[in-house]
């Protein structure tokens, strides 16, 4: 609930300066919220694939001892 408050939010907060927006900004702002998407996949990629080594290299079977 809280995201969707969230999320409401800033749509009401957006919504005036985007209805007076040009064209030009528009295409503006799209890219953007492109480039923050990609930003956020890659974040969540990153996340997985750390995630995936620290399991890997903690299992004994796998023959890597990690060292601190």
């Amino acid at each position: 609930m809280t995201r969707d408050n969230s999320l409401q939010q800033m749509a009401e907060g957006i919504s005036k300066s985007v209805l007076n927006a040009s064209d030009k900004d528009l295409e503006g702002f799209q890219k953007i919220i492109n480039q923050t998407l990609k930003v956020r996949e890659g974040h969540k990629d990153l996340q997985r694939m750390v995630h995936n080594y620290s399991n890997f290299s903690n299992n004994p079977n796998t023959g890597i001892q990690r060292t601190s």
